[in-house]
C-alpha cells in the first residue's frame, strides 16, 4: 500500500509517475482540480517547478486517455 492514500495492488489501482512540460503554478493547480474531478482519481501530486507528476487512479473508473486529455486541453505535454 502507498503511504499517501492507502491504495495498493489488491484493489486494482494504478500509479503513474511522469513528467509534464509547461506547468505554471496556476496551471498545476488547475490540472490538479481537473484530475480530482475524474472518477476514480484518488491521489494527485504535482511539482510545478520540474514537472514531476504522480497520479493514482482506478482504471476501472477512468481511462488513461481521459487523464492525458486533461493535460492536452491545457497545452501541456505529458511524457509517460
Amino acid at each position: 500500500m502507498c503511504k499517501e492514500c492507502g491504495c495498493g495492488e489488491t484493489n486494482g489501482n494504478t500509479r503513474l509517475q511522469f513528467t509534464v512540460t509547461g506547468y505554471t503554478d496556476e496551471s498545476a493547480k488547475e490540472v490538479e482540480r481537473a484530475l480530482f474531478g475524474l472518477p476514480g482519481v484518488l491521489f494527485v501530486h504535482i511539482h510545478a517547478h520540474d514537472g514531476e507528476t504522480t497520479v493514482d487512479y482506478s482504471p476501472k473508473k477512468t481511462k488513461l486517455t481521459d487523464i492525458l486529455s486533461v493535460f492536452a486541453a491545457r497545452g501541456l505535454e505529458a511524457a509517460l
